[in-house]
């Protein structure tokens, strides 16, 4: 099966390995299976044998949402007391591993679910443990699993439990975190997990929490959002605020600036790695950059605040404002090949894709499922 059990994908890369898509878009676009409401926020939607698993917020309750994937009927709901916040819903996007499911709230609420019946087997306040402040807009990063830790975005550098028993492993002071999920990588021969903070970037060892090394990134708000982007040595990041993005070179143990430029500026939708062109949504453009040098390739404007993936040497994106965009992913020119309006609404997630259908939400809550299998 593809499926898509985490933010950003099996990969955490938001690239798919999937073929056989559509080439082109019928008259309306793509066939709807199915809508739900699933509470507002911009979770978006992780994947796992035939279950679609998201988060969202409806009258000061988080709920997470587990949903027969093939036809969004709802198999269980779990909901807690949480409080909408600033520009409602929860941010972060569930991530399941061994018929588990991992969730954090925008307020540092750590939970773990059984994925077949929705039933709480730990919980954990980590933000309240290590005496964190949430930053601005609440907790945003989605757990990362690694060996048998999850992994979050909390506090200076992050923090790190036990995914069987919640138990704390290790923790690295109570700092404003960054927005940023983790990401696993390895750079040359070294592996580690990088935590995009506040106002840098850090590679921990992830058994110990141990600073591998930093990156200083200061970004107006503190909003270090987007996925660092890994390729061999180099490591790409990007913020918004008019500062722009970086390739960094990681040689010796310590990072050294191979280009920055404002070319590209995520928001909080991440990039994607293609054929060594990043794509990605540089303020309401959608763009293509060369990796190796920054240099802008082709650019289409209108993304608003949406995002992307790629699958089937397409990019498929949606933007802020519901408009379901196929482009072919290609560094030479900028060929759209589809276009259509699927949702109305603050579509901030990026789509999911999984065993051939595609998963859109808005902020409102409404979640479609879409046939994008070629026939």
């Amino acid at each position: 099966m593809a499926d898509w059990p985490q933010w950003r994908g099996p990969n955490r890369n938001g690239i798919s390995a999937e073929t056989g898509l559509l080439s082109s878009f019928p008259a309306g676009g793509p066939r709807k299976l199915w809508s739900a409401n699933v509470g507002s926020g911009f979770s978006t939607v992780a994947i796992s044998k035939g279950r679609a698993f998201t988060l969202g917020n409806y009258q000061e309750q988080d709920f997470v949402s587990c949903l027969n994937a093939l036809t969004g009927k709802i198999i269980w709901a779990y909901k807690y007391p949480q409080g909408a916040g600033d520009y409602s819903g929860p941010r972060a996007t569930p991530t399941i591993n061994a018929d588990k499911v991992y969730t954090f709230s925008r307020e540092g609420l750590a939970l773990c679910l059984d994925a077949g019946t929705g039933k709480v087997l730990w919980q954990k306040n980590i933000a309240q443990e290590i005496r964190s402040s949430a930053p601005r807009w609440g907790y945003a990063g989605s757990p990362l699993i690694v060996g048998n830790l999850v992994i979050y975005n909390v506090g200076t550098g992050g923090a790190a439990l036990d995914k069987n028993t919640g138990r704390t492993v290790w923790t690295s002071g109570g700092e404003v975190s960054g927005y940023a999920s983790p990401v696993a990588f390895t750079a040359g021969s070294k592996s580690g997990v990088a935590i995009f903070g506040k106002d840098s970037l850090k590679a921990v060892d992830p058994g110990s929490g141990r600073i591998l090394w930093q990156y200083p990134w200061q970004t107006s708000y503190d909003v270090n959002a987007a996925a660092p982007i890994f390729s061999g040595d180099s490591v790409f990041i990007s913020s918004n605020y008019g500062k722009g993005g970086s390739v960094l070179r990681i040689t010796g143990g310590k990072p050294t600036p191979v280009w920055e430029n404002r070319s590209m500026k995520n928001h909080f939708n991440s990039c994607v790695l293609v054929g060594g062109t990043l794509y990605g949504n540089d303020e309401n453009t959608l763009r293509g950059i060369d990796f190796a040098t920054g240099a802008e390739r082709w650019s289409m404007r209108g993304m608003d605040k949406g995002g992307l993936i790629a699958a089937d040497g397409k990019l498929i994106a949606l933007t802020g404002r519901g408009e379901l965009t196929l482009i072919r992913a290609v560094p030479s020119a900028f060929t759209e090949i589809g276009r259509a309006k699927i949702l109305s609404g603050d579509c901030w997630a990026h789509p999911v894709l999984a065993n051939g259908l595609l998963y859109c939400r808005n902020h409102e809550g409404n979640l479609i499922c879409l046939d994008m299998r070629r026939s």
